[in-house]
């Protein structure tokens, strides 16, 4: 062993927690090798500031590869120990992406026999989804599970009864995550006995009696395996420290960033390391990981290859110009952790004494940088995503790498990852360049399961048999790739037909409709785009009304915490509901540090509501746990709709467990129990078509562009970026929720303990109105601020009706009645602050309860 590694391991350096710990008062507490395993870092998070880095997992501190592979090694056989040999062989263990499937395959070594799987961000075309669930507190929460073998979960692929379940984690902080997995899969394949494995244990003493009744209820025996116990000791006000501290320490190196580039600016770039492709020879029919299962056969043939991969490794640093290199680093990549390991242990073993080698892998979590001993991030590298993520384009991170004085690097990617994004100027490989002297490149090739003939070749592609079952769900679409809503915002349950011409002037389109009877949805009204004097008028209603909707949107986020917490799942009918389920979700996570899901569905007046997203969201969620938004209720129709659409969808068979109830911010027609307000106020986002909705359109549905098994569709109007105001729209209402905030604790206790049972008061409003107008049908009277507002955006109105009185939050009505000739009554006695009418006989836009075109007599 070199000198330096032995005086690594000997000499009592800093603690890698000090700086943290020194700073915040933030302290580990447990047995005497917790602080040999974990160091302290801070990151910007509304939960926690601090990070538990450990220095044996080789995700963010580069260590030894024998030492990685070993910690979950002797790990594995621990719980062969507990499990007895006949036991083990029939355990499947799973490990958690990203950060511990490297670590989880490592216990199933030490296990011997037992088949591995890891979650998943990664969808992957043609494979069928088992299940899936969330995450909490990660940077990206949404994990799926995706095995070759559908019986892998069930029995370990042995056709026998539900074997036992290993879950291996690195750390096991509250256990939720744990116990979510748990109660997703003992739903699809009840056990009696799991087994869970971390690196650490920091439970609280509620999180240990929490899962010990969680074991009760469910009628399981659930063991634990750690390496380490402890907890952490976090002093009053911690959090907001942290962030002070974190926004302090950026602030600086920003400035001190800007000074080097500028003193920098006139010298030339020295020459970058050379980067060199390494042909490894992968053994043919292994997986490159466990995303889609591991066998003990296919570990057998790694372990037969391993030793002449590492010596072509080991040949190529050999071959390259200078002197040989003495500090080897292998670099793995998010959630490809097991494999680049192997080759690093490997090529430990092939390289001897005669080099230092270590391990680490990149990640998609943030983390901030201190160059501290003390601090266990010292550096970080930034660059772009490059293996096309489902979740969009974003930043990924390298730590402890830069200033390292590694002679080389070993960059392990999967053939997905080898894409331009890694190749490019500001890529991996480049920024690798800059702190080494020489950069392999090994590309492993993505393991692609059989999905057509059971006589295939596993891990070659075949050509997929005629339509029968849908393979796979299909993924939501997020921001910037379709709409301008920030990625994390909503995750859209759409298809994109972006590409494809459905607009057409609104009396030509209902013309259409009512000739040949076609149902409004098919087609789409032609983007109203506002004046100068329109788009003044929004704006000055925005600022107006910003506390106001803040107050509404605080108190129906509290409501819905109180009544379906403790994480619901926010699904906002698109695309009205939308902004709204974005600002619920923004509260929950300004007031409560929560981070909660959110997605937008498409639901449509007699047709109801999109079965394949419902069945997408009963794979990813607990169905009790969704919670329906919308923006505002007229007369109650669409209330109805999803309540008949989910009642429908269970009797043909589909997952059970939704609540039809909706909540929205406001509910002038008392339709809803769960809302902000039941006044009639101009809710700007109604003002606005796609321009405040993320640049989305109406949602789409028409048989020749959505299948039975594909989501509803719609448009990203990118062409009209010029005038988007969503992000206005969120942020200016955003800002007022800590000025609301003790309005709006006033406000849900009020609620809360209330009689808040629907009135229907506006559904009997709007049948009076509708006879005593001749119009005979309950369809063609849109009642509220909101409704009237799309009659004269994207109908052929007949005339308005305005309460006497109502002021200022008509404005934008009257101006848009004004400038489509269309008359404003002023009447009393009427429950909302104006109703658009459609007339049924003369006006193309008339529709009827069928959502068809009403024809005139």
């Amino acid at each position: 062993m070199s000198e330096r590694a032995t005086r690594e391991e000997t000499v009592d350096v800093v603690w890698s927690g000090s700086w943290v710990a020194e700073r915040l008062g933030v302290a580990l507490e447990g047995d005497g090798e917790l602080q040999e395993l974990l160091g302290l870092a801070l990151r910007r998070n509304p939960k926690r500031a601090h990070l538990l880095v450990s220095n044996v997992l080789g995700k963010h501190v580069p260590q030894r590869p024998s030492v990685v592979h070993g910690a979950g090694f002797e790990l594995g056989k621990r719980v062969r120990a507990l499990l007895g040999a006949q036991e083990a062989r029939r355990a499947v263990v799973l490990g958690y992406a990203e950060t511990a499937t490297g670590l989880g395959h490592a216990v199933a070594d030490g296990l011997r026999d037992a088949p591995y799987l890891h979650s998943t961000r990664r969808p992957v075309a043609g494979v069928e989804q088992a299940g899936g669930f969330e995450e909490s507190h990660s940077h990206a929460t949404s994990h799926l599970l995706l095995p070759e073998d559908r019986d892998l979960l069930a029995s370990g692929g042995t056709g026998a009864d539900a074997s036992v379940l290993v879950l291996v984690d690195d750390e096991f902080s509250t256990g939720n995550t744990v116990l979510n997995t748990i109660r997703a899969l003992h739903a699809l394949h009840p056990r009696e006995r799991y087994v869970i494995v971390a690196l650490v244990d920091m439970r609280s003493a509620g999180d240990r009696d929490r899962l010990t009744v969680f074991a009760a209820e469910i009628g399981a025996r659930v063991d634990l395996v750690t390496r380490s116990t402890g907890t952490v000791a976090l002093p009053d006000g911690v959090l907001e420290r942290g962030q002070a501290l974190v926004a302090a320490q950026e602030a600086e190196q920003a400035g001190r960033a800007e000074k080097a580039e500028e003193a920098a600016g006139a010298v030339e770039d020295a020459d970058s390391a050379p980067v060199t492709r390494v042909h490894l020879d992968w053994p043919a029919g292994v997986p490159d990981g466990g995303r889609h299962g591991f066998t003990p056969a296919h570990r057998a043939a790694l372990e037969a290859a391993l030793p002449a991969m590492a010596d072509r490794i080991a040949a190529e640093l050999g071959d390259a110009a200078g002197p040989a290199p003495r500090h080897v680093l292998v670099l793995g990549f998010e959630e490809l952790m097991y494999a680049p390991l192997r080759l690093g242990t490997a090529l430990e073993a092939a390289l001897g004494a005669d080099a230092e080698v270590r391990y680490s892998t990149t990640t998609r979590s943030p983390v901030l940088a201190v160059d501290d001993p003390g601090y266990a991030i010292r550096t970080r590298l930034v660059f772009p995503a490059h293996d096309d993520p489902a979740d969009g384009p974003g930043d990924r991170y390298a730590y402890n790498v830069a200033g390292a004085g590694f002679d080389a690097v070993v960059a392990v990617v999967d053939s997905t990852a080898d894409t331009p994004e890694l190749h490019a100027p500001d890529g991996l490989l480049a920024r690798l360049a800059e702190h080494t002297g020489h950069v392999l490149l090994a590309v492993l090739p993505s393991y692609v399961p059989a999905t057509a003939a059971p006589t295939g070749v596993p891990g070659t592609p075949t050509p997929a048999p005629e339509r029968q079952e849908p393979a796979v769900l299909p993924e939501p679409l997020r921001g910037p790739d379709f709409s301008s809503y920030a990625p994390q915002d909503v995750g859209w349950l759409l298809q994109d037909l972006s590409d494809t011409e459905l607009e057409a002037p609104t009396e030509e389109r209902e013309e259409a409709i009512q000739s040949g009877g076609a149902h409004y949805a098919e087609s789409l009204p032609v983007e109203y785009q506002p004046s100068a004097e329109y788009q003044a008028l929004f704006t000055a209603a925005l600022e107006a009304s910003a506390a106001r909707i803040a107050r509404a949107v605080g108190t129906v986020t509290e409501t819905v915490l109180a009544e379906r917490g403790p994480r619901p799942v926010l699904v906002s009918l698109a695309r009205a509901g939308t902004p709204v389920g974005v600002l619920m979700r923004r509260w929950a996570q300004h007031r409560h540090g929560l981070d909660l899901p959110h997605y937008a569905i498409s639901i449509v007046r007699g047709r109801g509501i999109d079965a394949t997203a419902l069945r997408w969201l009963a794979a990813h969620h607990d169905p009790a746990d969704v919670v329906f938004v919308d923006g505002w209720t007229g007369k109650g129709a669409i209330t109805r709709e999803l309540a008949a659409a989910i009642t429908e969808f269970e009797a043909s068979g589909g997952p059970a467990g939704f609540d039809p109830e909706i909540s929205v911010l406001a509910d002038p027609g008392g339709c809803v129990r769960t809302y902000g307000t039941r006044e009639d106020f101009l809710i700007p986002s109604a003002c606005l078509n796609s321009t405040v909705s993320g640049l989305i359109s109406r949602t789409v549905l028409r048989a020749d562009l959505v299948g039975p098994d594909d989501f509803h569709g719609g448009k990203f109007y990118r062409e009209l970026a010029d005038s988007d105001v969503s992000g206005l729209f969120l942020d200016t209402i955003a800002a007022r929720f800590d000025e609301v905030a003790g309005q709006v604790e006033a406000a849900a206790k009020e609620l809360l303990a209330a009689d808040r049972a629907p009135t229907w008061e506006g559904w009997a409003a709007v049948e009076r109105i509708s006879e005593e107008y001749g119009i005979h049908d309950v369809n063609l009277v849109k009642p509220g601020v909101g409704e009237t507002t799309r009659v004269l955006l994207r109908r052929v109105p007949w005339k308005i009706l305005a309460k006497r009185g109502a002021g200022a939050d008509l404005e934008h009505i009257r101006l848009l009645a004004e400038q489509r000739g269309v008359p404003v009554e002023e009447v009393d006695d009427l429950p909302y602050s104006c109703v658009g009418l459609i007339h049924p006989r003369f006006t193309r836009g008339a529709t009827g309860a069928d959502g068809k075109a009403v024809q005139g007599a």
